[in-house]
């Protein structure tokens, strides 16, 4: 079975490459194992190191080297739009809420047609559609439990670590470091006035 391991960027594809085509939804795309099978009739195994997030016009490298280009497939949405940008914005806030994805235009929002009563909530007119759905990055990567987990988890920590090499960098440079070790010996003065208060009391007595 050929095993797809690299992903090629659309801005990358060359079309002479591509031997064959694959259609998924937008979940599909947001996977890193699975098992597809192409217009071709090839059963094709991907094996991402992570989830990526394949978009329309992608391709994916098999081992010899040849492309499988991938689409978006059609799916069932709904085409959301509402009397004022405010409303719209509001129920777009909502939805990221809830994690729903949803895929944002100038005026309108698509989102999955399993969202209808949020939307009907929202005080938007909803009316349903057969279309690619292309959801916001940020949407998506909270709404989908296999790529959306790993991707948010990896931001996480990303911010973590992040956060974690400023504080030591401030260290270093001398101002935190010592703000931290003056505080440090606060404590310890304090202790140990805590501890002579209680030694004076005792001996007065």
């Amino acid at each position: 079975m050929p095993i797809a391991r690299q992903i090629v960027r659309k801005a990358a594809v060359r079309p002479d490459q591509v031997v064959d085509t694959v259609t998924l939804d937008h979940a599909a795309r947001a996977k890193a194992h699975a098992h597809f099978h192409t217009a071709g009739g090839l059963c094709l195994d991907l094996a991402l190191e992570r989830a990526s997030g394949l978009e329309d016009g992608d391709a994916l490298r098999l081992e010899d080297g040849r492309l499988v280009g991938v689409k978006a497939a059609e799916e069932a949405l709904l085409e959301v739009r509402a009397g004022s940008p405010a409303r719209l914005l509001r129920l777009a806030w909502q939805l990221g809420g809830s994690h729903v994805p949803a895929e944002v235009g100038a005026d309108v929002l698509y989102v999955p047609a399993s969202a209808a009563e949020l939307v009907r909530g929202s005080g938007c007119a909803a009316e349903p559609v057969s279309r690619a759905f292309r959801p916001e990055k940020a949407a998506h990567d909270h709404s989908t439990c296999g790529h959306d987990h790993s991707h948010d988890h990896h931001g996480h920590d990303h911010g973590h670590d992040h956060d974690h090499h400023h504080h030591a960098e401030k260290h270093d440079h001398g101002h935190s470091h010592g703000h931290s070790h003056d505080h440090a010996h606060t404590h310890e003065h304090s202790h140990e006035h805590d501890h002579k208060h209680g030694h004076d009391h005792d001996h007065r007595h």
